[in-house]
């Protein structure tokens, strides 16, 4: 698996063709026409696209740019996500290597970091080496700027997120449901004061936050928006929990919206484990080692990739008609944190 840089900076990293289109002030377009030898563009535009790739040292693909000309694309798919470091898209990333490794095709992956700058980027680059096919976990940027690529031929997957712009084959989670399956298993258990916990702007944090109101409906609860506080990270929930466990009327049971923020309200509680019920979305490492163990809505995050890279040869390999948006279930897995009692009982 070859691993692109998620760099921004020229420095550091080779330049693109859109670095030498910033450089210019002209369109991505533009430099490659000029870098292609083709007519249409003023002689004064040329020369400034020359310098600004002398100028930035910009070294034109010639195996790409070969492919291009013959309107060939190479063996290889891109796929662009969230981190590679992470275990969760590094286990999604291992799925779809081995999809395509079983296909005799090479996957060339790169880290977005969230960030829509990079993001465009890491797949600037990967369209720029023809590759048949991308897998991207979309940022939440608009990505209607590869609609021209998927006119001509590159077919895109959208993997975790809808992809905002263009008209892709998705694969999602069941994200509103598996909450909801997660909420209500609390209120089993007796809770009626239920905080969460997560992410509640972004496509993924609002579908859990939509499950977690559909769940108190479902269960006849009042929705409290006191007991609903956003984080994105594990430092976050530490400082949300802690919030939510000084208030009057403090909630006996918190859903976490993702394995680092259920990490997070974990180390807010403290020696309270054993009383404040939590349930947390995606399962982590050492889940089961703690007292009491967690309880989690888990997701098969290798199924996700798997899922997305098969249905992105699907359609490298003929398939046609509408796109199709493909959702994965969740499961809930018991195991003692969930399970404790308004009374700090199982």
């Amino acid at each position: 698996m070859t691993t692109l840089p998620a760099d921004s900076a020229i420095e550091g990293r080779r330049p693109t063709m859109r670095d030498v289109a910033a450089r210019a002030g002209v369109s991505l377009k533009t430099v490659s026409r000029v870098l292609n030898g083709e007519s249409g563009v003023y002689v004064e535009t040329a020369e400034r696209v020359r310098v600004a790739a002398r100028d930035l040292r910009f070294v034109r693909n010639e195996s790409a740019a070969t492919l291009k000309r013959s309107g060939q694309r190479s063996r290889s798919i891109g796929l662009v996500l969230e981190n590679v470091a992470n275990p969760y898209w590094a286990a999604l990333a291992k799925a779809v290597e081995d999809v395509a490794r079983e296909r005799g095709f090479l996957l060339t992956t790169g880290s977005s970091g969230d960030d829509p700058a990079v993001e465009r980027q890491l797949l600037d680059e990967l369209c720029n080496r023809r590759v048949g096919g991308l897998l991207v976990v979309p940022s939440g940027a608009e990505l209607g700027y590869l609609a021209d690529e998927i006119e001509h031929g590159t077919v895109v997957v959208s993997i975790d997120r809808p992809a905002a712009g263009v008209k892709v084959d998705t694969v999602l989670l069941a994200n509103a449901a598996g909450v909801r399956d997660g909420v209500l298993h609390l209120v089993g258990a007796g809770h009626h004061r239920i905080a969460f916990v997560g992410d509640t702007v972004r496509y993924t944090g609002s579908q859990r936050l939509a499950g977690y109101r559909e769940a108190l409906s479902a269960a006849g609860l009042p929705f409290d928006r006191h007991l609903v506080r956003r984080a994105h990270d594990a430092e976050h929930a530490r400082a949300a929990a802690r919030e939510l466990l000084a208030l009057d009327d403090a909630p006996t049971a918190i859903f976490a919206g993702n394995n680092l923020l259920t990490r997070g309200v974990l180390e807010a509680l403290g020696p309270q484990r054993r009383e404040i019920a939590v349930v947390g979305f995606d399962d982590f490492p050492f889940a089961t080692l703690m007292e009491p163990p967690v309880t989690v809505v888990g997701q098969d995050a290798a199924e996700l990739g798997r899922s997305g890279a098969l249905q992105l040869f699907r359609r490298l390999e003929g398939e046609s008609g509408p796109v199709q948006e493909i959702v994965l279930a969740t499961t809930l897995v018991a195991r003692g944190s969930g399970e404790l009692t308004p009374a700090g009982r199982r």
